[in-house]
């Protein structure tokens, strides 16, 4: 993978939804799944075990990708882990 660079939206993103970064980090270096959300981007996908809410969630990281980079576009964390991953696979 590109050198990651994180948009200020998505660095927002980890305060106001109490995501801890390394958690995404995982997920960039070891998604369960990847799936294309055109135009141009990836989403990243990983179930986890969330110490604030104490239950298993989902993180779903959007990404860009240049010739030279990969942008972190937004992150965000969902309870629907079954229905996410299904909806996906289609």
């Amino acid at each position: 993978m590109e050198p990651v660079r994180w948009s200020e939206h998505a660095i927002q993103n980890l305060a106001e939804r109490e995501i801890d970064r390394s958690e995404v980090e995982v997920t960039l270096m070891n998604p369960e799944l990847v799936v294309p959300d055109p135009p141009g981007r990836e989403v990243f996908m990983r179930r986890y075990f969330d110490g604030i809410l104490q239950q298993e969630l989902l993180m779903r990281v959007v990404v860009e990708h240049s010739e030279s980079e990969t942008v972190v576009v937004t992150v965000y964390k969902t309870s629907q882990v079954e229905r996410c991953m299904k909806e996906a696979r289609r």
